[in-house]
This record gives structure tokens, sequence and C-alpha cells, in this order.
């Protein structure tokens, strides 16, 4: 039964969250996705930096150097992993005269979707793997944990809708691949319940990995998108919108944290 549970809770919180941030990023949000791509920067920044790095950095036990290895490593393989994707698309795009979707151009479009949704996945992954650790402690902790996750994700979510309507997703591809990402955490859940110990040791660096991918993304695709608008009034509105998505991140984090403590 234990087992059950814990497909059910990470199946349904991959779900409401998803719900809940596609129901912003795909209605209203989606009208503005230019000026939203500046709040995508502080929610991506946000998560990476003040939640999920300092996380996996404390750890008990975790190896701090290796944890720094990971993070490199990852910065690295998605700047690969991007350079890749350009390589394979640009001789299709060089000549077709074709826009792409809110003016990206040919060059960029759809790459940081794809990385996003890597990073995406693994985080997931980790989250299904902390919440079958809490159903083996206690199922009813591990419902307080399911929740908890389903809320921290919710501002990280309408950034990753955002980032792939930007980079030329139509609204279905995003929701379709974005519920995908979300049943890494029913894998994770699984691989959790039954290699509870070798699992466990795999999530700092699985979320080290994770938040590479959202550094990456805010740093070498959004920050040069938001550049291209130099003006004092888009600069100013740029600057408000990444502190706007710091803040969600910090006080999504906050509420669930005293979900889950109590």
């Amino acid at each position: 039964m234990t087992l059950f549970w814990i497909i059910l809770a990470t199946t349904v919180a991959g779900l409401l969250s998803i719900a809940a941030a596609a129901s912003l990023s795909l209605t209203v949000l989606s009208r503005m996705v230019n000026k939203m791509v500046s709040l995508s920067v502080g929610v991506l920044l946000a998560t990476a930096l003040l939640h999920s790095l300092p996380e996996a950095f404390t750890t008990p036990g975790a190896d701090i150097s290796s944890l720094f290895i990971a993070l490199l490593a990852g910065l690295l393989g998605f700047f690969i992993l991007e350079k890749a994707a350009l390589l394979r698309h640009s001789h299709h795009h060089e000549h077709d005269g074709h826009g792409h979707h809110h003016g990206h151009d040919a060059e960029s479009a759809g790459k940081s979707g794809w990385v996003i949704l890597l990073g995406d996945g693994l985080h997931n992954f980790a989250d299904g793997i902390l919440i079958a650790a809490a159903f083996l402690v206690d199922p009813q902790i591990g419902v307080l944990t399911a929740v908890a996750i389903a809320l921290h994700e919710i501002p990280q979510e309408v950034g990753d809708f955002i980032i792939l309507l930007n980079a030329g997703f139509s609204k279905a591809k995003a929701l379709l691949y974005n519920f995908i990402s979300s049943l890494m955490a029913v894998i994770g859940g699984v691989l959790g319940y039954f290699f509870l110990d070798s699992a466990q040791a795999l999530i700092p660096y699985v979320i080290v990995l994770a938040s590479s991918s959202f550094i990456y993304i805010a740093v070498s695709d959004l920050m040069p998108q938001m550049h291209r608008r130099p003006k004092l009034k888009e600069s100013l509105e740029q600057v408000f919108l990444i502190v706007l998505g710091v803040a969600l991140v910090l006080f999504i984090s906050e509420l669930s944290h005293l979900g889950h403590s109590h």
C-alpha cells in the first residue's frame, strides 16, 4: 500500500503544480511572454540559488567538492547540449526566411526549451525520492511533503511554461512536455521506495544538476534576450519583474515550510 500512496502522491503533486501554473501561464501571462521572461529569470535564479543549492549543500554527509564538480559539469554539459541543438537546427533555419515565435531569431528558437525540460525532469525526480522517503517514515509526513513540494513547484512551473512559449512551443506542446517531465517524480518515488538509501545519496547531485540548468538558461539565454530591450522604461520593468520572481519563490517557499512544519 505504501508504494501505491507514493505513486499517487507524486502523480497528484505534479498534476496540481502544473495545473496551477498552466492556468496562469497559458491564459493571462501568455499574452505578455516577452515581459514575463524577466519574471522567469528571477524565479529560476531564486529557485536554484536560494532554495535548491542550499538544500543540496546542507545535506548531511554531502561532499561539497563533489557537488561543486557536479555544478560545473552541469553548466558545461548544458552548454554542450545546447550547442549540439544549434548545430542540428542551424542548417534548416539558415535561409528559411521565416520569423519565429515572439521574435526569436532562427538560431535560438527552441533550444532553451529542451534544456529547461531536462533540468525540470531532474528536479522532479529528486522531489519524487523525497516524497518516497517521507512516506516510508510516516504516511502523514508523506502527504504534507507532497503538498509542500507541489506548492513550491508552482512558481518554477510558471517560469518553465513562459520559457517554453518564448522558445516557440505551442501551448499544447508546453502543457504536454511539462506533464511528461512531471512523471519523473513518479519514477523517483518508485526508485526511492525500492532503493531508498542509494536513491537518497543521489538527491544532492540530482538537485545540483537541475539547478545548473536553471542558472544556465537564465544567464545564457534569457538575460541576453532582455539586453535586446535597452530602453530605460523596459530595463526598469525587467528589474522589477526579476525582483518579483525572487520574492515569489521566497514567499512560496516560506508557505510550504510552514505547512510542512505543521
